[in-house]
């Protein structure tokens, strides 16, 4: 697992929360991160920005590109701190599904 230096913390805007689903508004800064965390819940990020993310996680570090309006799907339950690695600001809003009853 690789080090992370000391980053700023991205700034994460709760949206709506209810019996279905959790949604988040990220707003990342060059070199700001989410912190570690886990999901509890599957979720879909939908970003409203282009940019690149890395992906910091006990299995290996990644990165990837976000295209604007293009979503994409994660499972839960893997520990890991995101970290805007690009020049530009990232945005992007984060789904978290609830439970599959009722949906």
């Amino acid at each position: 697992m690789t080090e992370v230096p000391e980053r700023t913390k991205a700034r994460c805007v709760p949206c709506i929360e209810n019996d279905h689903v959790r949604v988040w508004r990220w707003e990342f800064g060059p070199g700001e991160h989410t912190e570690w965390h886990m999901h509890e819940f599957d979720y879909l990020v939908v970003p409203l920005t282009d940019g690149t993310l890395g992906v910091i996680a006990p299995e290996g570090d990644s990165s990837f590109e976000l295209r604007a309006g293009q979503p994409y799907f994660r499972m839960a339950g893997v520990e890991h701190d995101v970290v805007n690695v690009g020049e530009g600001r990232v945005v992007f809003v984060e789904v978290e599904l609830k439970s599959g009853e009722g949906v």
